[in-house]
């Protein structure tokens, strides 16, 4: 993951992640101006179907009115009765609402019958019985057109919360989409910073990119088989570095997916294969996970991949002053790096168990072929000290609040 290759990579990654998501929101966007266009088109054209209504009305109530022309009104609301159905009607096919067309039915309806009613009131004139046409018109022709001005503002009410609820459809659709492209480019970010080549540093070896032993604070020592819980390290030239033939990627998606059985894991059973998966993807012949003490003085194993029992019981308490990788993990909460010596013993890296109290901890990976001073391996040797930290502190909590609830020990 070092190579510019894998880093520009990374960079497409994060790019297209953002352009796809620019992308979808301006096409979001054109959605809701097109929602935003209609919404005021229905309201516009609902407006002049509410006002042919009131025309309506007035027209027809010239019929009885003195010294008006009858014959000079009917045609006038025969006209307007029937561009107000019309316009109900095309408002109905253009209703996105369910609401909205049920109204718009209704309104509907009532054109029907204000015709019927409107003929009944001619009749009566054509027979100048004028009472009865009055009566009628001011009784059922006004409370008809009253009646379908009313669905008409419902289904303008209905229509417009509609295009609200569309509306907020599709800005929770822009939030998320830009809320995944930045969780990507963040991961991509983090990944770049985690993993890019860092500059060498007076004191660092140039041929492996990792703290010399020979200016360590504390001159860490790998606690194995072939060292001892206390030993010394040997002086002896830096490793080669670390070949390895497996591609980023796969290692990155077999990561990901540790880290989250990690923070799924249910029992010992299980995180010890899970450590022992995570032994694998380090190229680690072997594991050990060191828990403090309750007073903090001293780190004593708690856990271990890829050693037999009776290995495992020559690995004893460590002060926390011990002049070992372990130790000087613990006590300065720093990454310790311990070079292999060919023929003789491997490398190691030791990464602290960090938590919110502070370090509870350190994970020991005794590492084949020198790899120890690889990046890819240091990085994800923190990684799953990390997610072990988080288990380990959760699990010591809640063993602290049996405790205290028990009043045991």
């Amino acid at each position: 993951m070092r190579s510019p290759a894998a880093r520009f990579i990374l960079g497409a990654v994060a790019l297209l992640a953002l352009g796809a998501a620019a992308y979808f929101v301006n096409q979001i966007e054109h959605q809701v101006a097109a929602a935003r266009v209609a919404d005021r088109a229905f309201d516009l054209s609902a407006r002049e179907a509410a006002n042919g209504l009131a025309d309506l009305r007035v027209s027809q109530l010239a019929y009885v009115a003195a010294g008006t022309d009858v014959e000079s009104w009917i045609p006038k609301v025969k006209e307007t009765a029937a561009d107000v159905a019309k316009a109900i009607a095309e408002l109905r096919s253009e209703a996105t609402s369910d609401k909205a067309r049920q109204e718009l039915g209704k309104a509907g309806d009532l054109m029907t019958e204000f015709a019927s009613v409107d003929q009944r009131a001619r009749d009566y004139l054509k027979a100048g019985q004028q009472l009865m046409a009055s009566d009628v018109i001011f009784t059922e022709g006004n409370q008809g057109a009253a009646d379908a001005a009313q669905q008409l503002i419902v289904a303008r009410t209905s229509e417009h919360q509609a295009f609200e609820t569309v509306e907020a459809g599709l800005r929770r659709q822009q939030a998320t989409a830009l809320g995944a492209s930045a969780a990507v480019a963040g991961l991509v970010v983090a990944l770049l910073v985690l993993l890019a080549p860092r500059r060498s540093e007076p004191g660092e070896s140039v041929e492996t990119g990792s703290l010399s032993i020979a200016h360590a604070a504390a001159a860490p020592v790998a606690v194995f088989p072939d060292a001892g819980a206390g030993g010394d390290l040997p002086d002896g030239p830096a490793a080669s570095p670390y070949v390895t033939a497996r591609p980023a990627g796969p290692v990155l998606r077999a990561a990901s997916q540790l880290c989250t059985d990690f923070g799924r894991v249910s029992d010992l059973d299980e995180l010890k294969q899970l450590v022992g998966q995570a032994a694998d993807l380090m190229d680690a012949s072997g594991i050990v996970i060191w828990i403090s003490a309750p007073d903090g003085t001293y780190v004593q194993p708690a856990l271990s991949h890829g050693y037999p029992a009776h290995v495992m019981a020559r690995m004893t308490r460590i002060l926390r002053t011990a002049d070992n990788a372990a130790a000087a993990a613990y006590r300065t909460g720093q990454m310790q790096i311990v070079l292999a010596h060919p023929g003789e013993s491997n490398g190691a890296v030791v990464a602290p168990l960090l938590s919110t109290d502070g370090c509870i901890g350190a994970l020991s990976a005794e590492i084949r072929g020198g790899g120890e001073s690889s990046e890819s391996v240091q990085a994800l040797a923190t990684i799953f000290a990390a997610q072990l930290a988080g288990v380990l502190n959760i699990a010591s909590g809640a063993q602290r609040e049996r405790t205290t609830a028990t009043g045991t020990i």
